[in-house]
């Protein structure tokens, strides 16, 4: 609650701040914003208000039911008819609690009437006022079955602690509405209490029966042995099967069941199995629980042969598989790569009438979608749907890990939509593979924008979260929006581990910040980790990269001494080193070395050794080397083939090359898009301009996409045949012009040449070879050429996609362009696709070094009610763009901008903030 006293010093800071930009106000416990808005959201908004803890709705609705109940017949009252579908169990428990001295027997006949309603589930806490009216009245024979149904209807935490409470509560010696709790209560209560695993209150609750006088019965002695058999814990379960032959008792079916499931959840399944074997000598017969716990115990001990012979066996006992026991044995079958003995099973279990439920399709989904099977898995959620069974979030959670491992995002993403219709909550996994599917496939934007969902939902982000994030930011190169990602999993109590640094190391190696690298691997020792093999290997590759060999050979020997043993990529990455140094020696040296210590050579070592000698001209070698790889069973990949591939183009030897890809072709391997690449060059080089259009006709056809090099090399070869062209007379020897370079100069005839010698060879330009062209020439500044293209595109129907908008509208910002900018950028957002942070802050400074900072806000504006990450906006267009570029006037008032939309920032970015504009 806010005092008029804290308004009134509210107002007295408001004054003073507008004389100063940016003051910031920080309540206890509250993230930092600007005054202004802190005051406007939290003081006099109308959603603040509305989100006080004030329901009149209850209340008024209460008043309503209880003069219907005055009635006579209140059960035939015409408002009663028109209420019945608002009233919800926070209405009845308001009815309760406002007239404790209802008459009890309209107060009963009401909580039965309303209960009958479809989908009424009375609440924890309607029970609990019920039955202080019912105690008051002294109806003692029902207040036994309301808190029966009450103890029954708890859902969550909540419910146990309120059920808890008001039970203790009657149970006191002192209180007015005394009222005993009897031997079925407390079994109950336990019952429930073994339910949500609350072992401590259990002992409480047991302990509290015990000074009552109230004696355990069998029921109450075997819910103990079940909860702590739950547990693992045998030992404690063992003291209440004490107690059950102490008090002259039996253990029955149920106790020996429990303590199969104790001894099985104890990873001791060969004392589950004497318990099995002994239940007939004790006179209790086996049920399909007994036999599915030991079954579940074999199958996750991974004897599943055991747990297969004892399914079978079931029925020789009188008993029959249940839903679960099927269930347990296909999964078992299908985590053993059995998948046919898995798939029988299951057709088995349709046919005998025992219908799988929602665990059982799960455990077939995933399986599915583990073996890319991804329609197979989609058309199993479909049926099970059909027949009415409500997925859980695992089985969606199957499907978009399937999806995302794909990077079939869009049908990962529908799936996410149609769990949130089926309102299905997403928990942490289901954002985490979402997030990790997006960074896989360099969408970082679009993870940060499920980071921003999670923690609006209230999930916690985890180690797990951020290593996606930061990972995904690494792998474009985003080091600073990596290390902020760092600081803020820091700052929300997630602790990095060796992986989330050794994303950054590899990161900053291959980025030539070599020096860096080395000091954040140095750091690890105080931060407490020790560097694994990853860190070295990336840090010893870094070094390599940076032709300092010497120093990558010193860090493998550290490595050694430090007791991490080097893997097969890391000598590979050493052994790539010294190839590039011509150290042969030593590379071979390395090989042997590696194979001593246990670590075998892989298809990549061989590759890299083939790779140099090829280069060196030594063919007879790199033969050699290539039988050595075969017999020693490493199977050839594409890379490998394609070395020699390579070599043979780049000799002008392509019917050796051609050979070499029959023989791949022939071993099942697929060619690439560089080996198709590489024969699309050789062809050209020759002059066979048709050949090298049928090589691209068959990527067409296998549905392997061009690259940019090979139409780079197409138009090439295009230029070469048309030399003679006055219009290309400015091109000095076109013939040996890099391909590189050929997006310098093409024209929009070229590429209309192009399409039409894909036409004669059947391939049509698709979404793809637009795109290819499209980048390539904005990666130049060729926006002349890249418009017509795009122009080209629409006028055919082809819609653009991601890549093409967003390639002509970061070649825009940095040509200064922003007029063309600003009318793409309409163009792009109405077609439903999002700029680039990175472009988008090239606009919004450029407009601003203009004068135009109008205009730039509007964009600013725009892009706030976009889906992106609040944190990334202020990121990289606050503080990358306008900050470093000095506009700190400009920042602060979007900064305002972004306060006043409700855009909520971490605590750390407003600091960075503060701290940037502060500087200034």
């Amino acid at each position: 609650m806010v005092s008029l006293k804290q308004v009134s010093e509210f107002y007295s800071i408001l004054q003073s701040s507008k004389t100063r930009k940016l003051p910031a106000i920080i309540l206890p416990g509250e993230s930092p914003i600007l005054l202004h808005h802190h005051l406007t959201s939290k003081l006099f908004s109308t959603s603040s208000i509305a989100s006080l803890p004030i329901d009149p709705e209850p209340s008024d609705l209460s008043l309503k039911l209880l003069s219907i109940l005055s009635h006579p017949n209140w059960q035939k009252h015409p408002s009663l008819r028109s209420l019945i579908t608002n009233i919800c169990p926070s209405h009845v428990s308001s009815l309760y609690s406002s007239n404790p001295n209802l008459d009890p027997h309209i107060a009963l006949n009401f909580f039965h009437f309303i209960a009958r309603k479809s989908g009424f589930k009375h609440s924890a806490q309607s029970h609990s006022f019920l039955l202080n009216i019912l105690i008051r009245s002294k109806f003692f024979g029902v207040c036994e079955k309301i808190r029966i149904s009450m103890v029954r209807s708890c859902v969550c935490m909540d419910d146990v602690r309120l059920t808890l409470d008001c039970l203790r509560e009657m149970n006191r010696d002192d209180n007015e509405l005394k009222f005993k709790l009897t031997i079925r209560t407390y079994n109950e209560l336990l019952m429930m209490l073994a339910r949500y695993l609350l072992i401590d209150e259990m002992k409480r609750v047991y302990a509290e029966m015990l000074s009552d006088m109230v004696v355990p019965n069998i029921y109450t002695l075997n819910t103990m042995v079940n909860a702590y058999c739950k547990m693992g814990n045998i030992v404690e379960a063992n003291v209440y099967v004490s107690r059950i032959l102490q008090r002259g008792l039996r253990p029955d079916t149920f106790t020996y069941t429990s303590l199969i499931l104790g001894h099985c959840r104890n990873k001791d399944v060969n004392s589950a199995y004497n318990i099995f074997l002994l239940m007939p000598e004790k006179g209790c017969p086996r049920n399909e629980v007994s036999y599915t716990n030991l079954i579940h115990g074999f199958c996750e001990s991974g004897i599943v042969d055991k747990g297969i012979n004892l399914f079978k066996k079931m029925r020789e006992d009188g008993c029959y598989p249940t839903v679960r026991t099927y269930t347990v044995i296909i999964d078992a079958l299908f985590k053993s790569n059995r998948k046919l003995e898995a798939i029988n099973i299951f057709s088995e279990m349709r046919k005998s009438g025992c219908k799988p439920n929602v665990h059982t399709y799960t455990v077939v989904i995933d399986a599915a979608c583990k073996e890319s099977k991804l329609d197979e898995g989609r058309g199993m959620l479909d049926e099970m749907m059909g027949k009415g069974l409500v997925p859980s979030v695992a089985t969606y959670n199957a499907l978009i890990d399937g999806y995302c491992k794909e990077g079939m995002m869009e049908a990962a993403g529908d799936i996410l939509e149609l769990m949130q219709s089926n309102n299905c909550i997403p928990n942490e996994r289901t954002y985490n593979e979402l997030i990790s599917g997006f960074c896989k496939m360099n969408n970082v934007y679009k993870a940060m924008v499920l980071l921003s969902e999670m923690i609006k939902h209230g999930l916690t982000p985890g180690l797990i979260t951020y290593n996606s994030l930061i990972q995904g930011e690494c792998r474009l190169g985003h080091l600073d929006s990596a290390y902020r990602l760092l600081n803020l999993m820091k700052e929300n109590g997630v602790s990095p581990d060796q992986w989330t640094y050794s994303f950054v190391i590899d990161s900053l190696s291959k980025n030539k910040r070599i020096a860096e690298a080395y000091d954040l691997f140095n750091s690890l020792k105080e931060k407490g980790l020790k560097a694994n093999e990853v860190i070295y290997t990336a840090l010893i590759d870094g070094y390599c990269k940076a032709g300092k060999v010497e120093d990558a050979d010193s860090l493998l020997k550290r490595m050694i001494t430090d007791d991490c043993l080097p893997n097969s990529s890391t000598y590979n990455a050493l052994i790539d080193g010294f190839c590039k140094e011509q150290k042969m020696g030593k590379a071979i040296f390395l090989v042997e070395d590696m194979a001593q210590k246990g670590v075998k050579p892989t298809v990549q070592t061989y590759t890299i050794l083939l790779a140099a000698l090829l280069k060196g001209g030594d063919v007879g070698h790199a033969h050699m080397v290539f039988s050595q790889m075969v017999s020693s069973g490493n199977e050839p990949d594409v890379y490998a083939y394609t070395v020699f591939i390579h070599t043979y183009c780049n000799t002008g030897k392509l019917k050796e090359a051609e050979a070499i890809v029959a023989r791949m072709i022939k071993k099942g391997v697929l060619p690439d898009s560089l080996l198709y690449t590489l024969l699309v060059n050789a062809y050209g080089q020759l002059g066979l301009l048709d050949q090298a259009f049928d090589i691209l006709n068959h990527m067409f056809d296998t549905g392997c996409d061009p690259s940019h090099h090979t139409y780079g090399f197409l138009i090439k070869h295009l230029l070469k045949e048309n030399k003679n062209d006055a219009r290309l007379d400015f091109v000095p020897n076109v013939s040996s012009v890099d391909v590189a370079d050929v997006w310098k100069i093409m024209e929009f005839e070229t590429v209309i040449k192009l399409f039409w010698k894909m036409l004669e060879h059947g391939c049509s330009p698709n979404i793809n070879t637009y795109a290819k062209l499209i980048i390539g020439l904005c990666k130049v500044g060729r926006i002349g050429v890249a418009q017509r293209l795009f122009c080209d595109m629409n006028e055919r129907g082809i819609c653009p996609s991601d890549d093409i908008y967003n390639s002509l509208f970061n070649c825009y910002c940095k040509l200064g362009m922003y007029e063309d900018a600003l009318r793409l950028l309409d163009a792009m957002m109405a077609s439903g696709y999002l700029p680039l942070l990175e472009s988008s802050n090239l606009l919004v400074c450029g407009l601003c070094n203009e004068g135009k900072k109008e205009k730039a806000k509007e964009v600013f504006c725009n892009l706030l009610q976009c889906e992106y990450n609040n944190d990334e906006v202020a990121w990289k267009i606050l503080i990358d763009g306008l900050l470093k570029n000095g506009h700190a006037d400009t920042c602060s008032e979007f900064l305002g901008m972004m306060e006043t939309m409700h855009c909520q920032i971490h605590p750390l970015t407003y600091k960075l903030l503060i701290e940037g504009l502060d500087a200034t």
